[in-house]
């Protein structure tokens, strides 16, 4: 079994940084592998970002993010990745990567995501080059979670780590004119297809914990929706099957 702890919507910020810094550290022997879906700090400033740095550093396990977009907001991304990634958090953006715990190779394959929608209210790529530049934004994440998963297709867990929600169902307890902003199930599409272990995301502070698509259970890490700090979770591992050769 993998002992994983996951979370979205943070929002670190130095006022909190005593919560925050004791919340982290409560993991401690108790966790392989730490998950961050996504609004790592409250408006994307580097010192906000340097809380969880510091309550990350001690950990001695794996920690694995994605942005959100509060930590795009005064568009100093590069300078929060730079912060965390000092730290020895693993920022993924439309990438992936392999964190080995034990003798057992875990993928990630990480993007922000992006809006979109759903059923009856995609946005379509027509009419102002605005809109779909739109489009486009969330075609890149998309193009990316298909390339990342088909480049871990023999690994023995693969994890798909988002912010934005590929599944209609957990959003469901948001208003549903805002759906369009909190996601898209064209992220869906890659997940259906190569059908990773496990979907995080968060972004959805409203919505509900649980959904799937397809066979791959789907859940929204949001803290303001799990009413505590972390989702604690055990995943088996399995050995996976050769894909076929064409």
């Amino acid at each position: 079994m993998i002992r994983i702890a996951a979370a979205g919507d943070v929002h670190c910020r130095p006022e909190d940084r005593d919560r925050i810094v004791g919340e982290f550290a409560a993991l401690r022997g108790s966790t392989d592998l730490v998950l961050l879906a996504g609004d790592l700090t409250t408006h994307g400033e580097p010192e906000q970002a340097a809380v969880l740095a510091e309550a990350c550093a001690g950990l001695g396990v794996p920690v694995v993010a994605v942005l959100g977009n509060h930590d795009w907001h005064c568009d100093r991304a590069g300078e929060v990745v730079g912060v965390l990634g000092d730290a020895g958090i693993t920022v993924l953006d439309r990438s992936s990567c392999v964190t080995r715990v034990g003798d057992v190779d875990i993928g990630v394959v990480g993007a922000k995501g992006f809006v979109g929608g759903f059923p009856g209210s995609h946005l379509p790529d027509f009419g102002e080059p605005l809109l779909r530049a739109v489009y486009r934004e969330a075609s890149e994440d998309i193009d990316a979670i298909d390339a990342g998963l088909r480049e871990l297709a023999m690994c023995p867990v693969r994890i798909v780590l988002l912010h934005y929600a590929p599944t209609e169902e957990t959003l469901e307890g948001e208003p549903p004119g805002i759906w369009p902003f909190l996601g898209t199930d064209r992220l869906a599409a890659p997940i259906a297809e190569h059908e990773p272990d496990l979907v995080l995301h968060g972004h959805a502070h409203a919505g509900t914990f649980e959904g799937r698509i397809g066979d791959v259970p789907v859940r929204n890490v949001s803290v303001p929706v799990l009413r505590a700090p972390f989702w604690h979770h055990e995943l088996p591992v399995a050995e996976r099957a050769p894909a076929p050769i064409h």
